[in-house]
């Protein structure tokens, strides 16, 4: 009896609960994890608006924006729609 237990592997069934629970603790890492890397798109996206508007509004800048016609560009502002969050039933 004692050999079989060694040399026969066993499997271990998770419990559901815990295993459900792990998977949505990584959903909510995974949904919090995409949520910072869009902030932080929006932010570089702002931050290269600023520089680029600055740029053509100084000189040698806008000399040259005038002449090539270059315009200020606008801050990303998202819909009413994307600044509300979805929900969400388990």
């Amino acid at each position: 009896s004692c050999r079989c237990r060694r040399s026969c592997p066993t499997r271990r069934a998770g419990s559901p609960t815990r295993d459900r629970n792990q998977g949505f603790l990584s959903l909510q890492e995974e949904l919090s994890n995409t949520e910072s890397r869009i902030a932080y798109a929006r932010q570089f996206y702002s931050d290269s608006v600023l520089a680029y508007n600055n740029a053509i509004q100084a000189v040698p800048g806008v000399v040259v924006a005038r002449l090539f016609g270059f315009a200020a560009r606008e801050y990303f502002e998202a819909e009413d729609a994307a600044r509300t969050s979805p929900t969400v039933s388990f």
